[in-house]
């Protein structure tokens, strides 16, 4: 019998999910665990892997299409059985334009293997890689044989293929990287040209009218609903960070040979929020209902920009990390967004956000609010000013010093102005005069 594709239940609470994208179309060979559709709940988009190796027998439920968990929404013919005609679900009456490869009707079945034939080296850099992987590989003529993966089973990530390719450098093109032929073996017959890829949908132009993704309308909802919850001010505090910039400059290639993974700057704003946080326990507070939530640990939302929207997964108990857990967590839940691996529980449960318009370019930002926090900390851009300097002695000059401007937004029914601008004055001093270590 044939193996059923459901809609799995991403957490107690989900009861639907939505197929937002099908990775595979009928017909297609495909191995245990790798990404077979993609789909969008109230709390998390996430790809799901297939439940079995064989072909992708029928899709019984098209692109964009909400269905309750545990819903078969298609089948596999497993290895050792005869797959039936493949064919993919029928399509809706006003079908959406991003969906051509579902409307497709599959080969019949004499054109399917009865079983999944020896695995193509483009077949294993599929179950090994997500479409995003892929297609920077594509762009930049890089065949993902040649990269080692990091991920959970030696999969690519997106930073196992920016950095092959920033390691290349001006080598990378289509000709660098043709397989080698095997070392036992005369070099093999120029393999059949592998089918292109699907299109990606096309970019919408003026005056189209484009549907929302599920996830730009809750982020939509989100943002009213904070709006119209929480009296919102903010206060913008400037930082000279030029003791972190030079202290990260000094030990970064160490820190990462030693650790494996990147030193970046956003755990010196976490810890620091995190100390200023333990002082002035009312800013990892929440209201509810006339009552003040006094949290007993510090859960920091940190707020991930993606291709097709914004999440914030939250770093749990960051308070009892040290330095070098804090980069670990922030690099896993960063990774683990972009790449749609996030489960339900790692985007719940935060009791204080921090974002990062900076990395974009901005100076500072005025953020809202993420229900139910009381309150989140905007990062802007690290740019090289003329300040004023105070020596010991009172005496003052200018000097060129890397600065970067934050701010707070906070929920001014629960904390007062002093209160905010205190917490904030000690993230900055926790800034200026960094002495902790860092691995």
């Amino acid at each position: 019998m044939p193996t059923d594709i459901v809609m799995p239940q991403m957490g107690e609470s989900i009861v639907e999910g939505t197929i937002t994208k099908w990775l595979k179309k009928p017909g297609d060979k495909v191995q245990r665990d790798e990404p077979l559709f993609e789909i969008s709940t109230d709390k998390v988009d996430a790809e799901i892997p297939a439940p079995a190796s064989g072909v992708l027998q029928e899709i019984k439920v098209t692109e964009g299409t909400t269905v309750g968990v545990n819903t078969v929404v298609g089948t596999i013919a497993v290895d050792g059985e005869a797959a039936t005609p493949a064919k993919a679900a029928p399509a809706p009456e006003k079908a959406a334009p991003e969906k051509p490869a579902l409307e497709k009707k599959a080969a019949p079945a004499a054109a399917a293997p009865a079983a999944p034939a020896h695995t193509t080296h483009e077949e294993e850099e599929e179950a090994r890689s997500s479409p995003l992987v892929r297609k920077i590989a594509r762009e930049h003529g890089v065949h993902l044989s040649q990269v080692s993966g990091t991920g959970l089973g030696g999969r690519i990530t997106k930073q196992d293929i920016q950095q092959f390719i920033e390691n290349q450098g001006s080598n990378v093109g289509t000709d660098a990287f043709v397989r080698p032929a095997s070392r036992s073996e005369a070099p093999p017959a120029p393999a059949p040209a592998a089918p292109p890829p699907r299109p990606a949908a096309p970019a919408p132009y003026p005056g189209d009218l484009v549907p929302m993704t599920n996830m730009r309308k809750l982020i939509a909802k989100h943002m009213i609903e904070s709006r119209r919850t929480s009296a919102h001010v903010h206060c913008m505090y400037e930082v000279d960070f030029t003791r972190i910039v030079n202290l990260r400059a000094k030990h970064k290639s160490g820190f990462e040979q030693r650790h494996g993974v990147r030193l970046t700057f956003m755990p010196f704003f976490v810890r620091a929020a995190i100390i200023a946080l333990q002082q002035w326990p009312i800013i990892n507070a929440n209201i509810e209902g006339e009552s003040i939530r006094y949290h007993r640990n510090i859960n920091v939302g940190i707020a991930v920009a993606l291709d097709w929207g914004l999440i914030v997964p939250v770093l749990k108990n960051a308070g009892e990390l040290n330095f070098l857990g804090l980069q670990r967590g922030i690099t896993d839940l960063g990774e683990r967004a972009r790449t749609k691996k996030l489960k339900p529980e790692d985007v719940e449960g935060s009791t204080f956000t921090i974002t990062n318009p900076g990395q974009f370019g901005a100076v500072f930002g005025l953020p809202i609010i993420n229900q139910p926090n009381s309150a989140i900390m905007g990062v802007g851009g690290i740019t090289k000013m003329p300040l004023v300097i105070t020596d010991k002695d009172g005496n003052d000059s200018i000097a060129i010093r890397s600065v970067v401007h934050l701010t707070l937004g906070y929920d001014h029914r629960l904390i007062d102005g002093a209160v905010a601008d205190q917490f904030m004055a000690q993230v900055k001093k926790n800034l200026e005069a960094w002495s902790e270590e860092i691995g």
